[in-house]
């Protein structure tokens, strides 16, 4: 999770693409320029452990869009496949 919101801030879209799990990734990622994150909090995890193969991760991103400030809650699930962990989905 915080390697991905560290991919946000410094706009790292391959990085994003690929640690996007395969059934639910777009084609493209086009992320927007004018955005800047400016914090993560995470607010809980479930699972998500060295023995597990799932997680879920409850998130509060800050960032600035277009000089306004903005707050992302989300829920977000993971799935490790082969030792690595993918982004699956996400609920605000």
């Amino acid at each position: 999770m915080r390697s991905r919101y560290s991919a946000f801030v410094v706009g790292d879209a391959a990085y994003l693409l690929a640690t996007w799990h395969p059934l639910t990734r777009p084609v493209t990622l086009d992320l927007d320029a004018d955005v800047v994150w400016t914090r993560l909090d995470i607010e809980s995890t479930r699972r998500g452990g060295p023995f597990d193969r799932e997680g879920v991760v409850e998130f509060t991103a800050y960032c600035r869009r277009h000089g306004e400030r903005v707050r992302q809650h989300e829920t977000s699930r993971f799935e490790r496949v082969g030792g690595t962990w993918f982004y699956i989905d996400g609920v605000e």
